[in-house]
């Protein structure tokens, strides 16, 4: 295995509980694009225009969330930060409710289960949101995760189940001595692969609530405000995450434009936040492919090498369902037909790998 975000730790796992004999190879784990994400499990909320195919996995992967998360939290010990109140997504003007509703009638058009509230109902439920916001609708089924817990209890129940982590960077595939090796190495995939996987730069804010208390709303809130899309994911620690700008750029470096964005538009919705303390300001690598699609299955050419990688920005929400049936891929040879659509060879050029 190479890599060891929640993905990797994530195949890792449920493969080494299926018996076989699992080295994970990460000089540093858990530092990719999983320590900056939110953690938002919404296949509704983030169901786009000629997504289909996705968001039939988004759909199926949060659907086996709730289980994954209770036999996680008993493996390791962990509490993930899983809840359930759902998502509000909410339009602050005239223009940007008229945006919000296009992609809303999509959603139904699929038969996703969104629905739209009037401003009043939409502050019945989050009275902290603006005066101005002029409609929304709420995904009650979208949840949410803390990633960076996430992390550690795959982690945790990994070494527990016998799988062995070596602490070093894996600069071509000959490294690795093994019957079947999974590239789960996020953007570092496109070097190990020659797949078109690039880096999707994302910059994301956390802030604290004053006194150590809760924040002052309790759903997921994404957001068009003046047309700048945001959004607020509180947590019960007091912790809200405020993102995230999405940028065709390979560096990580933390801009005063990306943060006056970000901030601008999270005041905008819920006001109080300008109370609040910046205890982060990060920017990470998302793993991007031409469709935004993941790459899941055997490398063309390659049968030794299975791919799990270029989740962009759904690696916590699929992560369940990619660790199934790449799991079950490896212990029995046969591909799952849900893998069809996110092989790599649907990819025109063939990779090269070194």
């Amino acid at each position: 295995m190479v890599g060891a975000g929640p993905v990797g730790l994530a195949v890792a796992w449920r493969c080494a509980r299926r018996g076989l004999r699992v080295v994970v190879y990460d000089d540093r784990p858990g530092s990719g694009a999983s320590a900056v994400a939110a953690g938002m499990l919404a296949p509704v909320a983030e169901a786009y225009f000629g997504e289909h195919e996705l968001t039939a996995l988004l759909v199926e992967s949060a659907a086996r969330w709730p289980g994954f998360a209770a036999e996680l939290a008993e493996a390791s010990g962990v509490d993930l930060g899983h809840r359930t109140e759902g998502t509000l997504v909410v339009g602050l003007t005239a223009d940007d409710l008229t945006e919000a509703r296009r992609l809303w009638a999509y959603q139904q058009g699929l038969g996703l289960p969104i629905t739209p509230l009037r401003p009043s109902a939409l502050r019945d439920r989050e009275p902290a949101l603006a005066p101005r916001v002029r409609g929304g609708a709420v995904a009650a089924g979208d949840h949410q995760v803390d990633p960076r817990r996430l992390v550690a209890a795959l982690r945790i129940a990994a070494e527990r189940a016998g799988v062995v982590f070596r602490p070093a960077r894996v600069g071509a595939l000959s490294e690795v001595d093994a019957r079947i090796t999974v590239v789960a190495a996020g953007c570092g995939a496109a070097a190990l692969t020659g797949l078109p996987v690039r880096p999707v730069k994302g910059q994301v804010l956390r802030l604290r609530a004053p006194g150590g208390g809760p924040p002052g709303f309790r759903h997921v809130i994404r957001g068009y405000a003046d047309g700048e899309s945001v959004y607020l994911v509180p947590r019960d620690s007091g912790e809200v995450v405020v993102g995230a700008t999405v940028e065709e750029r390979a560096d990580t470096e933390v801009t005063a434009g990306g943060v006056l964005r970000l901030l601008r538009a999270a005041v905008e919705l819920v006001p109080e936040l300008t109370e609040y303390e910046l205890v982060e300001a990060v920017a990470g690598l998302r793993p991007g492919t031409p469709d935004n699609a993941p790459i899941l299955g055997t490398l063309p050419g390659r049968p030794d090498v299975v791919v799990a990688t270029g989740h962009h920005r759904h690696g916590i929400v699929l992560t369940p369902v990619t660790a199934d049936l790449v799991t079950e891929l490896i212990v029995t040879g046969e591909p799952d037909p849900a893998l069809a659509p996110f092989t790599p060879d649907r990819f025109p050029k063939e990779p090269r790998w070194n």
